[in-house]
């Protein structure tokens, strides 16, 4: 009978559930926190590195993009692996620029139970609701 997963393989992937689980149950509160109340108020015009030059501008745009995608497909993966899969798409999706992003945004902030979480993550640090619009 053929192997089809070796142990070096089940090990890797259990270190990275493992890491993937810590980072994001560390790094998704601390980002949600960070965030301006009227982040997802489509009336809140956003602007990124604007004053900068534009080669800089660019750059990070890329950087940004890079790290986005990299967080919606962590977020896709934490669905079945243990994470907080739904919040590290959302700051993924948040991160990435493209054609209907806002309205992506909001659909998934808009979801009762997730915007009434991260508000009650929110409010333990002093910190005010998020303004959806």
């Amino acid at each position: 009978m053929e192997v089809l997963l070796s142990k070096d393989l089940l090990l890797s992937l259990f270190v990275l559930s493992v890491v993937t689980f810590v980072v994001s149950l560390v790094g998704i509160p601390f980002l949600l926190v960070r965030l301006p109340p009227h982040y997802f108020d489509e009336r809140h015009p956003r602007t990124w590195m604007e004053d900068h030059h534009p080669v800089l501008r660019l750059i990070g745009l890329v950087f940004k993009n890079a790290v986005g995608i990299l967080l919606f497909m962590a977020g896709v993966a934490m669905i079945v692996l243990p994470g907080q899969g739904v919040l590290t798409m959302l700051i993924g999706v948040s991160l990435l620029d493209f054609p209907g992003k806002r309205q992506l945004e909001r659909r998934l902030i808009g979801q009762r139970a997730l915007l009434r979480t991260i508000n009650k993550l929110r409010a333990k640090f002093g910190r005010p609701p998020l303004v959806v619009a």
